[in-house]
């Protein structure tokens, strides 16, 4: 299959490049801003379906809104229309119009204008007409500072610098990029569109938030590298924001360091913290260290032994049962300790040993639920 993308070099459009290289199939042209619309014929040749991207929408004369907006489509409309004249081939087209297209600014006439050209393509030659009035779109690449609060936030957060919030109260509706482009290519696959009420093209799922929360939540992203706590980033729009926030960070920021805590036994590092879902460590012990020795009325925790030979032992404080288990890197293999039971490990090995570990909860040195008791 061939596509054509206009606005390729866009935020969308940068986008949807990446996901169509994965597809070995398909044959990408695109249309930039170092063509003009005479390039259009040529490049439309043996094309099967079209991304229309292309849009002006903060230029320094008005007049570019008509031009980059209205004609620009009528000339893809005209190209296309000539194409199923010719061959009978109808060229199916997505257009990423947006919700302004009924606001009656300058840009949004420019974009109903558009969309007014297309539905005539669809009713004079039958082309396939996917009109998508998209709300705020955000994700990686997206230029900050320009049109998007969320890029805005995120690059200006990461690196230090201040941001504004003129109404915290004001409310956004957001959509996230690769929900935008899986919904594209479901319909390049000649998947049925998703429409709305309006009969438009619509993406799922939309947001709902406003400024003051979108920035406070950007910002409990930042702190997590300091207090170590991470929120519920695996799915909503927490997780599409966290995955944005972090496409802005500079490359001298792709790392950070966390706290080491050294003693004669070895090394204790806490990496990472949640609300409700404990926390994730790791510790070593030179030869023959014990580390441990303690009970936990309600805490349980799992180790994994990365590197070394590991002996655990186990006594119940109640019945005074023991038992005892080897482990090694060789075997990946979760132990896990029992409420009840006091508990030690041991390395037994002849290097030094480091083992991954996870409390079920974040240590709070008040109520720590850990009481000294040898095993």
């Amino acid at each position: 299959m061939k596509v054509l993308i206009t606005g390729a070099e866009g935020f969308i459009g940068q986008n949807l490049q990446l996901h169509l290289a994965e597809r070995k199939e398909i044959e990408v042209v695109c249309f930039t801003r170092n063509h003009d619309m005479s390039h259009l014929l040529d490049l439309l040749q043996g094309v099967d379906f079209v991304f229309h991207l292309a849009g002006v929408n903060r230029p320094q004369d008005q007049q570019e809104f008509t031009i980059g907006n209205a004609q620009l489509t009528m000339a893809l409309c005209q190209e296309v229309s000539r194409i199923a004249e010719a061959s009978g081939k109808k060229v199916p087209i997505i257009f990423a119009s947006s919700t302004q297209a009924v606001e009656g600014n300058p840009y949004g006439k420019s974009k109903l204008v558009a969309e007014q050209v297309l539905q005539g393509a669809n009713i004079s030659h039958g082309i396939p007409i996917h009109i998508f009035r998209l709300p705020n779109v955000f994700g990686k690449w997206c230029k900050p500072n320009y049109n998007s609060v969320v890029a805005t936030f995120c690059h200006n957060i990461a690196r230090d610098m201040p941001i504004q919030v003129n109404d915290p109260n004001t409310p956004l509706t957001l959509v996230y990029i690769d929900d935008v482009i899986e919904h594209f290519l479901q319909l390049m696959k000649g998947s049925d569109a998703i429409t709305g009420l309006n009969g438009f093209a619509t993406v799922e799922p939309q947001y709902t938030t406003t400024v003051g929360q979108l920035a406070s939540q950007i910002n409990v992203f930042k702190d997590s590298r300091t207090n170590l706590t991470t929120d519920r980033v695996g799915k909503g729009l927490v997780r599409a924001l966290y995955s944005t926030y972090v496409s802005y960070l500079p490359v001298k920021s792709f790392s950070y360091t966390v706290p080491q805590n050294r003693d004669s036994r070895g090394v204790f590092t806490e990496m990472l913290k949640t609300p409700d879902c404990g926390q994730f460590s790791f510790f070593t012990a030179y030869p023959g260290i014990t580390r441990g020795g303690h009970y936990h009325h309600s805490k349980t925790e799992k180790f994994l032994v990365v590197r070394g030979e590991a002996l655990f032992k186990f006594r119940n404080m109640h019945t005074g049962q023991k038992y005892e288990l080897m482990a090694t890197s060789e075997k990946a293999e979760i132990i896990e300790t029992v409420p009840g039971w006091t508990h030690d490990i041991t390395n037994i090995g002849a290097e030094e040993m480091i083992v991954m570990l996870w409390a079920n909860e974040m240590f709070d040195r008040e109520r720590s639920d850990t009481y000294v008791c040898a095993v």
